[in-house]
Formats: C-alpha cells, sequence, structure tokens
C-alpha cells in the first residue's frame, strides 16, 4: 500500500513538473528603482524556475541597498565612510566586497600612474562635486594643495581583507562602485536561474545571453552632442560588460569657465583637454567603469595609449571644432558594427 502511494506521489509530481515545462512560454519583463543617486534597470528574459518578476526585484533592491552600505561616501555610517574617518595609520578588517573594489581601484590607480587614483576625494569635495551642498565655487590655490596633501593611492594597502591607511586619506570609490553594483545584480540574477538579462545602473551595463527574439541586446553609446536618447553608435553585446565616463553632465560653469567634476589628481584641478566621453568594454562592470575614469583623466592621446598597452577595448570621443571625432583602441575594433 506505501509503495503504490509513494509511486503516486511521485507520479503526480512528474506530471506537474512536465505539465509546467510544457505549458511555460519565456518573456521579456523589466523593473527599474532608484539607487546609489541614479537610476538602475534590469531586462531578463524568464525561465520555467525563475522567480516572480517582484520578488526578483526585492532581491535587486537588497543587493543594491547592501553596496551603497559598503561604499557610499554620501552615508556617514557606510563601511567606506567609517574607513575614511579612522586616522592615519589605522588597519581594518573590511568586508569581501569593499576589500574587492578597493583592490580593483588601486590597481588601476597603480597601472595609471595616479591619473586615476582612488584616494581623491578630499579634491572632488572641496570642487563641491562630492557629499554635501555644491556652491558652484572654484576653490583657491590654497585649499587646492591642501586637499592635494590627503591624496595618494600608495598609502593604502590590502593584505586579505585587512585594508591600511599609512596617511590621512580620504577613499572615493564614486568612480567604480556602481560597476561593482552591475556586477552584484547580474551575480543575483544567474543565482537565481536567469541567464538572459541586460542590467544597468547609472548608465553602467552588463549583458549576458540573448533577448527574447535570439537576437543580441543592443547598447547605445550616448552622444554629447544629442542628449539623452541619441546614440552616437551601437554596441551588439552579449557576456560583456559596458561602462561610459564622460564631462558633458555633471559640471558647473563660474565667470564663463566650465569645470568638469572629473578631477585630474595630479594638477588638482577639472581636466580640460577635448576627450568628452570615454567608453569601456571588459568581462565585469567594474573593472571597466573604473578604467574609463581613468583613461577619462589621461585624455585623447595618454588615454589611448594607456588603452593599448593594456588592451583595454576603449572607445573615445573628442571634440573638435567641426563636431566629434572618433578614436578606439585595437581591442575595441571587433565591436564597431556600424
Amino acid at each position: 500500500m506505501k509503495n503504490k502511494l509513494l509511486l503516486a506521489l511521485v507520479a503526480i509530481i512528474l506530471a506537474t513538473i512536465l505539465f509546467k515545462a510544457v505549458s511555460f512560454s519565456p518573456e521579456q519583463v523589466s523593473f527599474s528603482g532608484p539607487t546609489m543617486g541614479t537610476t538602475y534597470t534590469v531586462k531578463y528574459i524568464t525561465t520555467a524556475n525563475s522567480p516572480s518578476r517582484d520578488e526578483l526585484k526585492s532581491n535587486v533592491d537588497s543587493v543594491l541597498v547592501h553596496v551603497n552600505k559598503l561604499m557610499s561616501t554620501y552615508d556617514p555610517t557606510s563601511e567606506l565612510s567609517e574607513f575614511n574617518k579612522q586616522p592615519a595609520g589605522t588597519t581594518i578588517e573590511a568586508s569581501d566586497g569593499l576589500t574587492y573594489v578597493l583592490g580593483e581601484a588601486l590597481k588601476i590607480s597603480e597601472q595609471s600612474g595616479g591619473k586615476y587614483d582612488v584616494t581623491v576625494g578630499p579634491l572632488v569635495n572641496i570642487w563641491g562635486f562630492g557629499p554635501g551642498k555644491h556652491n558652484d565655487e572654484v576653490p583657491s590655490d590654497s585649499a587646492i594643495e591642501a586637499a592635494q596633501q590627503k591624496v595618494g593611492y600608495q598609502h593604502v594597502s590590502i593584505d586579505g581583507n585587512a585594508i591600511t591607511k599609512s596617511n590621512d586619506v580620504y577613499v572615493d570609490l564614486s568612480s567604480i562602485a556602481k560597476g561593482y553594483g552591475v556586477d552584484e545584480v547580474a551575480r543575483t540574477l544567474k543565482e537565481s536561474g536567469v541567464s538572459n538579462y541586460l542590467v544597468e545602473v547609472g548608465g553602467e551595463i552588463l549583458a549576458s545571453g540573448r533577448k527574447l527574439d535570439g537576437g543580441l541586446w543592443h547598447v547605445g553609446v550616448e552622444s554629447p552632442a544629442g542628449g539623452h536618447n541619441v546614440a552616437q553608435r551601437v554596441i551588439a553585446a552579449s557576456d560583456i560588460a559596458i561602462a561610459t565616463s564622460g564631462d558633458y553632465r555633471n559640471y558647473f560653469e563660474k565667470n564663463g569657465v566650465r569645470y568638469s567634476h572629473t578631477i585630474d589628481p595630479t594638477t588638482g584641478k577639472p581636466i580640460t583637454h577635448r576627450l568628452v566621453s570615454v567608453t569601456v568594454i571588459d568581462s565585469t562592470s567594474t573593472r571597466a567603469d573604473g578604467l574609463a575614469t581613468a583613461i577619462t583623466v589621461l585624455g585623447p592621446i595618454e588615454g589611448l595609449k594607456f588603452a593599448q598597452k593594456f588592451n583595454i577595448a576603449a572607445y573615445m570621443l573628442v571634440k573638435e571644432d567641426a563636431g566629434f571625432v572618433e578614436e578606439y583602441s585595437d581591442a575595441f575594433k571587433p565591436y564597431l558594427t556600424n
């Protein structure tokens, strides 16, 4: 009798699974929300075993809240803010997330010779692009010099999960944290059984698999002259991360001079060259995000040399008198589709 009941139960379970598999029809679903002072969007193709849209959105929201709690400079209680409050000589045992992102940022700082510097925070703050009220004022030379005394990625070291500051530096991960957020959302989707998706956080993107119609995801590189939703070039994307850095959105003007939010740590001042947009393709959004900023600071000539040296897929838009000129590294050529 027990065997018959067991067989009947197994038959019911198998029938339920078979019915679900036969009756399931994949759909493209999307959701979005606020995060890290910007917004995020997720598009994905459902599977027979994927969670409901609401459940998946709830999981993604939780992940992004956690990332923000690790490395936001706007949250005084974040793990990074607590580290920044500590005096020189302090060592903390950091989370895996903060250790990983800071480690990637330090690598890029070293590769770029300090043009990208993860401790640029004091300069970002005095120019009015960090936390707090923005007065759109140009700081004095003495204020810039004082802030530069607190800049130097060499004063931050990592040993396992132990992070040490040997000087009174202030770490700012704004140039790489959104990319990490993208990677963490993608990881959450994969763990939920979703393999075809497009994740975007504040313009940083990771694409995996394909769309519902079997085609590749298409990502537009925004034209600085055309505003939102006007593409300078379109990239057919699958299993790649794409990050764009530009100085044409976040800036202020004073006495007819435009000051970009992108600060050169070696001068203490906003960049002044004609490189207005950099798009980088990499295997992770974390690294693509940081590299795009590094090349932006380096400028059109040194930035292209940097991309060639480290085999970075980089696409750049340079402002000339007649309009925008495209420059790109050899590694980017396979992605030129139009």
